[in-house]
């Protein structure tokens, strides 16, 4: 028996909308795969989702209002037994507020912690409780390897770090994005090597400051290779 009937008698669906830049469109395509993996099945339609996903965006005051809005709106409209996830970097940086404002989220997931979205939902789908469930903080290993959804248009994004160690005073980023912390070199690769398989003909490097990559590893110079 499958594990998706082993789960429920119809494959549960998901709802994943994304705001903001395009690492936090990297961590979507991240959590898309690992639910499909799981047996969860996208939707573009939020009512016939069991879960709702928000990859909030935190870093201007515009984004912080369009974060909450787009909450709210799914908080109001929520069905007995669907459950809504906060994520990323509203999450990260002001969750509280995010609970204030938005009473209706099941759970927050931080910017280092969304790779943990399989067993947050299934814990979600599974708790008959009112438990607020807040993943936040820094995960116990390493950002690994995860699987992408093939290149569309023969351009894909190719995230190599997060997290940023320049104290600029004009910058909040490393308040909810931590200190850098550099996926390991081997990981990006075979990152890079997947999705030239799945039609990638162009590679978008994306971090927070790309020229400090694998300076916190002890590997400055590794990024050229």
């Amino acid at each position: 028996m499958s594990k998706q009937k082993n789960r429920t008698n119809r494959q549960p669906a998901y709802y994943l909308l994304t705001l903001g830049c395009p690492k936090n469109t990297v961590d979507s395509e991240g959590m898309a795969m690992l639910l499909q993996g799981d047996g969860y099945r996208s939707t573009a339609n939020p009512d016939a989702a069991d879960i709702l996903i928000v990859n909030t965006c935190g870093f201007l005051e515009s984004a912080k209002e369009e974060s909450l809005a787009t909450l709210n709106d799914l908080a109001r409209g929520k069905r007995r037994g669907q459950k809504l996830v906060a994520a990323g970097c509203l999450a990260q940086r002001n969750g509280d507020e995010i609970v204030r404002h938005v009473p209706g989220v099941d759970a927050l997931l931080g910017t280092r912690r969304w790779m943990e979205i399989v067993p947050l939902v299934d814990a979600l789908r599974s708790d008959r409780t009112s438990q607020r469930y807040s993943l936040l903080g820094d995960p116990e290993h390493d950002d690994g390897v995860v699987v992408r959804p093939p290149a569309i248009g023969g351009s894909a994004y190719l995230k190599i770090s997060d997290g940023c160690n320049a104290p600029c005073a004009f910058c909040s980023i490393p308040t909810f994005k931590g200190k850098l912390r550099s996926r390991p070199l081997a990981a990006v690769v075979d990152e890079a090597a997947g999705l030239v398989r799945g039609g990638a003909r162009e590679l978008v490097v994306v971090a927070q400051d790309s020229t400090d990559y694998g300076r916190d590893r002890g590997e400055p110079d590794s990024l050229p290779q």
